[in-house]
């Protein structure tokens, strides 16, 4: 009887042992959230489609504006197929025609903080069709929600959240070129000699299976990504130093109000 009791608990432990493992399986397998779209706010000044493009700010569907930006600080290229002249390579620095910034075929990582380090949304990373390249960025802060443009609106990039050391945090999102929309304005580049349609797209850190902020990402392109041409940036996330500091003020603020009001009363 004792024997058959066992037994019997152990085959009641087995649906709650399957339900469990079925969901960790469905949490490692289930697609990410939708990413969002936003508006881009900007000064394009009447250069443009070949000119500086200065972001300003981005508008969020629930009418929250964003205008805190952290930028890309420092890059380290893993791989970037080699240019050797032509259409060849992979990732490049680039600018529009008569825009401020570099151009450089066969990126540096000094060249891509240069590209991706600023609010002109005219210096962009180029990538060669079939071009492939890993390469991880951080930024000058924490950040949470991430902002792309991309040049064509016909790519697709591969984004992964990365600690301060580098290391690789939750799961791999792929942007897909079908869910870019359009930022309002376009960009006309060295390389090409017509303005193309840029899109924007943002991801939250809860798509990239993260919570908190994060200090980089690492983009990746594939041979069948049809080259993303892109410029990113990121809201940032104030240090708790910061937070606690803010706090400080204003708890010191209010002491000294109400000392005053204790005074004249």
């Amino acid at each position: 009887m004792f024997l058959q009791l066992k037994v019997l608990m152990k085959l009641n432990y087995i649906p709650a042992l399957i339900s469990l493992l079925s969901g960790g399986f469905l949490a490692l397998s289930s697609a990410p959230a939708q990413a969002f779209s936003f508006t881009t706010n900007f000064d394009a000044g009447s250069n443009a489609p070949k000119g500086d493009i200065w972001l300003k700010s981005v508008s969020l569907q629930d009418g929250t504006v964003i205008n805190d930006f952290a930028l890309v600080e420092s890059a380290k290229i893993l791989y970037n197929d080699s240019y050797r002249g032509g259409n060849t390579g992979a990732a490049s620095s680039e600018k529009g025609d008569n825009a401020s910034g570099v151009k450089l075929e066969g990126a540096t990582d000094s060249s891509i903080v240069a590209s991706l380090g600023n609010l002109n949304l005219n210096n962009i990373i180029d990538t060669e069709d079939s071009g492939k390249f890993t390469v991880n960025l951080f930024f000058d802060s924490k950040v949470n929600r991430i902002f792309f443009w991309e040049r064509g609106m016909n790519s697709k990039l591969a984004v992964q959240a990365l600690d301060a050391k580098g290391n690789a945090l939750g799961n791999l999102l792929t942007l897909n070129s079908k869910n870019w929309k359009y930022a309002g304005y376009d960009i006309d580049n060295t390389e090409i000699n017509y303005a193309q349609r840029v899109g924007s797209l943002g991801i939250t850190l809860a798509e990239l299976g993260v919570s908190g902020s994060v200090s980089g990402i690492q983009l990746t392109s594939q041979p069948g990504f049809n080259g993303p041409d892109f410029k990113v940036a990121a809201e940032s996330v104030p240090e708790p130093a910061t937070l606690a500091g803010i706090g400080l003020i204003a708890g010191t603020l209010l002491l000294s109000r109400r000392r005053k009001d204790a005074e004249q009363a």
